[in-house]
Parts: C-alpha cells; sequence; structure tokens
C-alpha cells in the first residue's frame, strides 16, 4: 500500500480490485449499516462501462456562469491543480453540476490533466464532450451522458476542495468514491475499511440467503 502526505491509499490497486469485486450495491448497503446519510448514486454513462472508479476525492464546485464575478476569469487549470495538489495520482476529480446536470463540464483536450498526472478518473455530476478522446486517455470516466456543445458559457468552475452536492449527495475532500456501471457510492475515508468489511459480511449474507431460497418449497 502507497499513501501520500495525507495519508490516502492512492496506491492500493489491491483494495480498488477487492472494490470491485464487492460492487456498488454492496458497497451502498454497507454504507447504510454504518452511516445514517445518503451516500449512493444512481447509475450514470461512462465513455468505457468496464472500468470502475476508485479513489479519494479531489472537489470543483461549478455555479452558473456571470461575467461580473472575479472567479470566472480564472481558467480550469487553475481549479484542476488547487483541487488535485502536490499528491494527484490516483485521485479522483469530482466536478459539481453547477445547477446544470446536462451541460458539458469538459471534454477531451481540458481533461487530459487528469492522465498527465495519474488520476483514477471523473466523476461529473454534468455531461462531458469527446467521449473516443476520453477512452484513449486511459482513466474512468462517469458522468450524466456525453455532449457535443461547449459549456462554458452556462457553467462555470467556481471554488476547488471544497464540499460539493452531487445528485443529492454531499462529498467532501478525500471522501472514497467508487462507481461502476450500477452506480456510484461515498464513502468518509475514515470509514472506507469499515465499510470494506461490512461489504464483506452483506456478500456472505447474500449467499447464505440464496442457498436457503434454492432450498424452499412451494408452501401450498
Amino acid at each position: 500500500m502507497t499513501e501520500n502526505a495525507l495519508g490516502d491509499t492512492t496506491g492500493d490497486t489491491n483494495l480498488a480490485a477487492r472494490l470491485s469485486e464487492l460492487g456498488c450495491a454492496a458497497l451502498v448497503d454497507a454504507m447504510g449499516r454504518i452511516h445514517d446519510h445518503r451516500a449512493h448514486i444512481l447509475p450514470m454513462v461512462s465513455p468505457d462501462p468496464s472500468r470502475p472508479l476508485f479513489g479519494p476525492a479531489a472537489t470543483i464546485a461549478y455555479m452558473p456562469c456571470r461575467d461580473d464575478v472575479k472567479q470566472s476569469s480564472e481558467s480550469f487549470a487553475h481549479f484542476f491543480y488547487q483541487a488535485v495538489g502536490k499528491f494527484p495520482s490516483g485521485r479522483v476529480l469530482v466536478l459539481s453540476s453547477g445547477g446544470y446536470p446536462d451541460v458539458s463540464h469538459g471534454g477531451g483536450t481540458k481533461l487530459s490533466r487528469v492522465a498527465n498526472h495519474g488520476l483514477a478518473g471523473v466523476l461529473a455530476d454534468g455531461r462531458l464532450r469527446d467521449f473516443h478522446q476520453l477512452r484513449e486517455h486511459g482513466f474512468a470516466a462517469w458522468c450524466r451522458g456525453e455532449s457535443t456543445r461547449w459549456g462554458g458559457d452556462t457553467v462555470m468552475p467556481y471554488a476547488a476542495n471544497v464540499s460539493i452536492e452531487f445528485a443529492g449527495v454531499c462529498i467532501t475532500p478525500g471522501d472514497y468514491i467508487f462507481a461502476d456501471s450500477s452506480g456510484a457510492v461515498v464513502i468518509p475515508s475514515q470509514s472506507l475499511h469499515r465499510v470494506l468489511e461490512m461489504a464483506r459480511k452483506v456478500e456472505g449474507e447474500d449467499s447464505s440467503f440464496i442457498k436457503e431460497i434454492r432450498s424452499e418449497e412451494i408452501p401450498f
């Protein structure tokens, strides 16, 4: 396991593999037994649905565009590097919707930085452009769908490394994100290993229930 300055297990590929084996549903069930708040995100779209996404969140908050707001003059790169910090490898870039989940929040050119700096991928509460380029970049990307139109006149990056709202879920920097074709789950960093152990328990219980169901007799 490789840890960065924040103690994140960003280099733990074995952990990512174990989470993938368990799947999102078991992790969501496990979160529900440990925490009371909503932690699940309904299924999203990916340029390559075979690639699950896992890592600690680096957040960028989007807002509706205003030409009189100072932050609107800052480039995406400014917020990207502020979000990922000195240890970008293995992180998940999380983009809030800014109130416009059907608008593009980035594409193959802008998000090439994700590949350049070894992030695990992107989770966007909006649409993304250039799915063919995103596939070629090699990281996992999950979003609301593909877009062809630039969205920079509708939403703008506003703040980095802050708590954001994402599809009704609160995501704070450092939360662990897991996403696959069935949806996504947000796991507080301090609860990661507890949730993993609980998910294994959930999986074991489900296996036992399946055996019981197979042995059931028709009751009439």
